[in-house]
């Protein structure tokens, strides 16, 4: 019996032309090729596997052993997604042969993919391979943080070879690096910088808003936008600012949940002002409660007056805030 008789399900083993030890050898000249008897062939299966750094268990042995499909040790098993966006898993099998690839998620052992098809209610799940391409790809889009764990790449030989995958799904957001409101004099510049935090990959363009519309450079000059997708960071630059540019102004990376400031552009030294009136007003509430705390007082009585410096905090708040609108809109 020579190999291309073999039974198929033994044809795509590794197979070395041995003696068994407890028959001997009727004919010193006789090569592999002659061998008729199936007992003079030893098949040694695929490696048991071994456990890699990062946890990822390799079912795969050296290339040079094998017969029937084997995966490529060059492939990258680890990937990152941000959420929302399309995260893909490459799985590069050689000598496929006749066997198909699946995909499994390993934490419920369900089943996502045979060959090109989907086996998963869940729509995004899909199958992705080119004709004559030996790379079978799992789509997951968009993909979300429950989809983050291991997942297996499966060629069905028989014993079946696997090679595990994990993906991290993350929340990536942008931060402006001066926080939530911004004061700005009159005729100094707005200079906002905005990163993209935890961004698996650079964004294509990082959009810049003032309210709901896109910032206009044509609208004024003195208008500059600086990206490094390196970094994954744009500047806006506002020259000479006036009191028309304050808004609401929103950095939107292509890939990250968006990040807003309040910019308010004030004439002369209202700034300082503005400062002054809170420094001097902001300890009055908090000495008045340091105050009723000292006082040997019943419970109801002390709530009745927590109650009271309750409303003077905010009677204080609402001063403050009027204060600031009125110089805002003088």
């Amino acid at each position: 019996m020579v190999g291309k008789d073999l039974p198929m399900d033994l044809r795509y083993l590794p197979i070395v032309a041995q003696k068994a030890p407890d028959i001997q050898e009727r004919n010193s000249g006789t090569s592999f090729g002659g061998v008729d008897d199936i007992d003079h062939i030893i098949i040694h299966p695929p490696s048991s596997g071994t456990t890699t750094d990062g946890g990822l268990v390799d079912n795969t042995t050296d290339t040079n052993e094998h017969v029937g499909p084997y995966f490529d040790n060059t492939t990258k098993r680890e990937y990152t997604a941000a959420v929302g966006q399309p995260a893909y898993l490459h799985c590069r099998v050689k000598n496929l042969a006749d066997r198909a690839v699946s995909w499994i998620r390993k934490r419920d052992l369900h089943i996502l993919t045979v060959g090109v098809h989907t086996y998963s209610s869940d729509a995004r799940f899909a199958a992705l391979h080119t004709d004559g391409s030996d790379i079978w790809t799992l789509r997951v889009a968009p993909a979300q943080p429950r989809d983050s764990g291991a997942y297996e790449c499966q060629v069905s030989t028989e014993p079946k070879i696997s090679l595990a995958f994990r993906l991290t799904v993350v929340v990536s957001k942008a931060e402006i690096l001066s926080g939530p409101e911004l004061f700005v004099r009159a005729g100094s510049d707005i200079n906002l910088t905005c990163i993209a935090r935890h961004a698996p990959d650079p964004p294509s363009f990082i959009y810049w808003y003032r309210g709901n519309n896109v910032v206009n450079y044509a609208l004024r000059g003195g208008i500059s936008v600086e990206t490094e997708q390196r970094t994954r960071t744009s500047r806006l630059l506002i020259a000479r600012a006036s009191p028309r540019d304050s808004g609401n102004y929103t950095c939107a990376p292509s890939s990250s949940d968006s990040a807003s400031v309040v910019v308010h552009v004030v004439s002369g030294e209202r700034p300082a002002a503005m400062q002054s009136i809170a420094v001097k007003m902001a300890p009055l509430p908090s000495f008045l409660l340091v105050a009723a705390l000292t006082v040997d007082q019943s419970r109801a009585t002390f709530v009745a007056i927590q109650n009271i410096l309750t409303g003077l905090f905010m009677s204080f708040k609402l001063k403050l805030k009027l204060n600031i609108l009125r110089f805002i809109t003088r």
